[in-house]
């Protein structure tokens, strides 16, 4: 008897908190995972090296690893280091939204899927705990599953995609709750927008407070490093 063709999704790995989670529960659902980081001028090398450990730790068939250059056109306290990261909350859409970040994450991932032959895509994106990014909401990633599919030649022929937002209606404690019942160590994760060369946290920032909260709430040892 043949083997069954495996399942393929192409997953988005930051090396954050959320994008470890989605990774770990792809592999639980039986995909074959091929994960995609992107260097795109974030202000420190740190959370790629995350993903790393994020991908060695969890696996995955292929990492890979596409350059994106967001800093050309700024716009974004991650991008630019003339803009400061707020050590505050602020009020509607803050200066770390870096400008059609997931619109150009997932047009990157798509086009891998289709070369690959995956019609899934698992991104971590969230509405609930999150900074209020408009490429976080699920209308979002409505419309760009639509449009997926009215632009690829998998779709027209009828082969078509699916976003996977396993978190999107997810609190940040029931995230890390889910991760940490499928074996996600949240040590090897940089979430922090100023970390350091050595991924250590800076404890202020918007993701920072996030974070720490989530795990307050999860009941859960935070293990992040802080400076």
């Amino acid at each position: 008897m043949s083997k069954p063709a495996s399942k393929k999704a192409v997953v988005l790995v930051s090396g954050g908190l959320d994008s470890a989670t989605t990774l770990a529960m792809a592999n639980s659902e039986g995909y074959e995972c091929y994960a995609v980081s992107f260097e795109y001028g974030q202000r420190h090398e740190s959370e790629l090296q995350a993903s790393e450990r994020v991908v060695a730790a969890l696996g995955a068939k292929q990492h890979k690893r596409i350059k994106i250059d967001f800093g050309s056109i700024g716009g974004s306290a991650l991008t630019d280091n003339s803009i400061a990261v707020p050590e505050t909350h602020t009020e509607g859409i803050p200066v770390t939204y870096v400008p059609a970040r997931n619109t150009v994450f997932l047009s990157f991932a798509l086009g891998y899927a289709e070369v690959i032959g995956a019609h899934d895509i698992f991104i971590g994106v969230n509405a609930v705990d999150y900074s209020g990014y408009p490429d976080c909401r699920p209308e979002f990633i409505e419309a760009f599953e639509k449009t997926a599919n009215l632009a690829t030649k998998a779709g027209v022929e009828g082969h078509p995609f699916k976003i996977h937002t396993p978190l999107i209606h997810m609190t940040k404690a029931e995230i890390i709750q889910s991760g940490t019942s499928l074996g996600v160590d949240y040590v090897m994760t940089v979430s922090c927008y100023s970390a350091d060369s050595e991924g250590r946290a800076c404890g202020k920032c918007d993701s920072c407070r996030l974070r720490k909260e989530g795990f307050d709430k999860a009941g859960i040892p935070d293990p992040t490093k802080y400076l």
